[in-house]
């Protein structure tokens, strides 16, 4: 059954308090999935972000990002005062509603949810039942937290030697004296669950998948490496061996230098990747399925000496391969992983066999389609098998339009020629160039919310290797009008990937979210007599 769907990462989603979150507006999102007939919503990574707030370098791997535990649902639970909120003097989130400022939202945010935490502590509830709630490696994550809070922030690798080895007298000592802190990370983080349950619990009754994304490396200062440092090559004082990166190419003459750990995969496959297997039943627990970044790392991994400056000098490293999913094959109990592979960039021959051993599909990417010939890849005549996931750009990419916009004019001029227009069609080449997405034989479809708004350099998510001024585009308040709601439907269900939306259940709860969830699927050529009872959403919902 194909299908279509949004890429909008929660960050984006528009509201009050300076960044998106999973609150009314992601509610909002899955209702505006439904009636443009839209069966999935990806989102980026969920993880707490440091420095740089990357989603793509988290704290852990384990965890949920604070900033998106929605305020005014802790209003609604008494734990804060909408009045309070509103008062900047007291909470400043910035004033671009289409911008997060990470400044202004790392000080306001923090503060409103230690407020929240006070004010339910001061219900009666311990914070051993706040940690009960949370997963084992969640619980390591709050103490990693509290611990870097008392050190100014500093990254684990210059902590006083019993912390940063892991030195269990040292950590019980650390949690007898700083139990308060690590109830904050740990009320968050049960909030963060919270929240994002009732989201997704959502979403499934209203037929929607979510298609989550997991970086295939940990950030160097996370939890995860300062916990499980064996399982990382780092040496005695924890520095890396070898760090994670890319070899020159002809988009960079040097490279890129990721900087991640890696991993010691000879020491994961002793104990049958038990972490991997960890980390992997905490998503799918979250997730409908999970694009997984950077797929080609696991056949071999380009390995950079620590302390270089450029990924000039790595070298290509044989990675775990088949066994590493025959494992979690085994503890999901199920041949089929609901995985989607990031299989972009230089991908050899062993790769390929990789992805045909797993049988997970690939990413097609129309903004590279143009750069070459007839014989590219990506271009939507040449999709050979329909087991891929279709895009129109990433969050890597430049929205359509700007993308048009800027390519040189031969390449613009091949464009044209491929979709048999001429060039007075410049301003409909965005819808045009989605639609010529959607009519290949991919099973789905994901198209960034930006490109079907038009939106111009301002509507871009990421431009790797900047720093600065990504991560920050946010939806505004309405974005999609009624009428562009009708033309989302009408090009979904000219390609017959059209899917009639599932109505709420008649239930109090659900007639609590919002009065404006009557579902009018009347697009043209939209096929509304699909069966949908087939979609393979997962049951778990455990978080």
């Amino acid at each position: 059954m194909k299908k279509a769907g949004m890429l909008m990462p929660v960050f984006s989603l528009p509201g009050k308090y300076g960044i998106g979150t999973l609150g009314t507006e992601a509610i909002k999102f899955i209702d505006l999935l439904c009636e443009t007939g839209n069966k999935v919503w990806q989102i980026l990574p969920m993880g707490p972000t440091g420095f740089g707030d990357s989603p793509y370098q988290s704290f852990s791997a384990f965890a949920g990002n604070p900033y998106f535990v929605d305020l005014e649902t802790l209003a609604g639970e008494g734990l804060l005062s909408e009045e309070q909120l509103n008062d900047k003097t007291e909470y400043d989130f910035g004033d671009d509603p289409g911008r997060i400022d990470y400044g202004r939202l790392f000080s306001s945010k923090n503060k409103a949810l230690k407020t929240a935490y006070t004010a339910y502590r001061k219900k009666g509830h311990s914070v051993d039942e706040i940690l009960e709630t949370l997963h084992p490696e969640t619980r390591e994550y709050c103490l990693f937290m509290a611990i870097k809070h008392s050190l100014n922030n500093a990254s684990w690798d210059v902590w006083p030697k019993k912390l940063r080895d892991h030195d269990a007298k040292e950590l019980a000592k650390f949690r007898k004296t700083h139990e308060e802190d690590i109830g904050f990370y740990a009320f968050a983080q049960m909030k963060f669950n919270e929240q994002w349950e009732r989201i997704h619990r959502y979403a499934t009754i209203r037929g929607i998948e979510i298609l989550g994304d997991i970086p295939i490396y940990c950030a160097r200062d996370s939890a995860d490496a300062w916990a499980h440092r064996s399982l990382f090559q780092f040496d005695d004082e924890g520095h890396p061996l070898q760090v994670a990166g890319v070899p020159p190419d002809a988009f960079s003459a040097t490279g890129q230098l990721w900087g991640n750990p890696l991993y010691d995969w000879p020491v994961h496959e002793k104990d049958q990747y038990h972490w991997w297997c960890e980390r992997m039943a905490y998503c799918f627990a979250m997730y409908d399925f999970l694009r997984v970044d950077h797929f080609r790392g696991f056949e071999s991994y380009y390995a950079i000496p620590y302390g270089d400056e450029t990924a000039e000098n790595g070298q290509w490293i044989p990675g775990p391969g088949q066994k590493l999913f025959a494992a979690l094959e085994k503890k999901m109990g199920t041949a089929t992983l609901p995985i989607i592979a990031e299989d972009l960039g230089i991908i050899t021959d062993e790769v390929r066999a990789l992805m045909q051993e797993t049988g997970f599909p690939g990413m097609k990417i129309l903004q590279f389609s143009f750069d070459s010939d007839s014989a590219n890849a990506y271009l939507p005549h040449n999709f050979l098998t329909p087991n891929c996931i279709a895009y129109t750009g990433t969050h890597d990419n430049d929205t359509l339009r700007h993308w048009f916009e800027t390519i040189p004019e031969h390449v613009r001029n091949y464009v044209y020629q491929y979709l048999s227009r001429s060039s007075n069609d410049w301003n409909v080449m965005p819808e045009l160039l989605i639609k010529s997405t959607m009519s290949t034989i991919a099973d789905t479809v994901i198209v960034p919310a930006a490109d079907y708004l038009g939106l111009g350099s301002e509507g871009r998510i990421n431009q790797p290797g900047t720093t600065g001024e990504n991560w920050q585009w946010r939806m505004l308040p309405d974005a999609f009008s009624e009428e562009r709601k009708r033309s989302i439907a009408h090009i979904i269900g000219i390609y017959g990937r059209y899917q009639a939306p599932k109505e709420l259940p008649e239930t109090e709860d659900n007639a609590n979210h919002h009065d404006e969830l009557k579902v009018k699927p009347d697009p043209e050529g939209a096929d509304n007599g699909r069966d949908v009872s087939k979609s393979p959403i997962r049951e778990d919902r455990t978080t």
